[in-house]
């Protein structure tokens, strides 16, 4: 059987990488100039890695929150190329576009088995 506290710790630690990921990738991956891309990185992975270490404090309130938050800013980030005029950038574009989706596709697994969790038997 699945342990579901591991299963959504996993994916909080997934998505926290993705966002550290998302925030270093314009000096890793040299797009740093490109102010728009740079600057888009660097605040969605911050918020993204605040999301997720607010997770593991354990603040189950904020818990739908954080999911559906972290979801939309993946869609953003996936956008954003587009949205913000970075789309020429070979680099800049395509990892927005691959950190975004792996973003979304990690928020929607926590989303989805957070409202499929089997209820106890009392």
């Amino acid at each position: 059987m699945w342990n579901l506290s591991a299963m959504t710790r996993r994916q909080d630690w997934i998505s926290l990488v993705l966002a550290v990921l998302l925030v270093i990738s314009p000096w890793i991956l040299g797009f740093v100039d490109e102010g728009r891309a740079a600057w888009n990185a660097l605040i969605c992975g911050a918020i993204i890695a605040g999301l997720s270490i607010t997770a593991f404090t354990g603040f189950r309130e904020w818990e739908e929150w954080e999911e559906a938050i972290a979801l939309v800013l993946g869609v953003w980030v996936i956008v954003a190329p587009w949205v913000l005029g970075f789309a020429g950038s070979a680099v800049a574009s395509s990892t927005h576009v691959v950190l975004g989706i792996l973003v979304v596709i990690a928020s929607a697994w926590e989303f989805w088995q957070a409202r499929h969790r089997p209820h106890s038997a009392t």
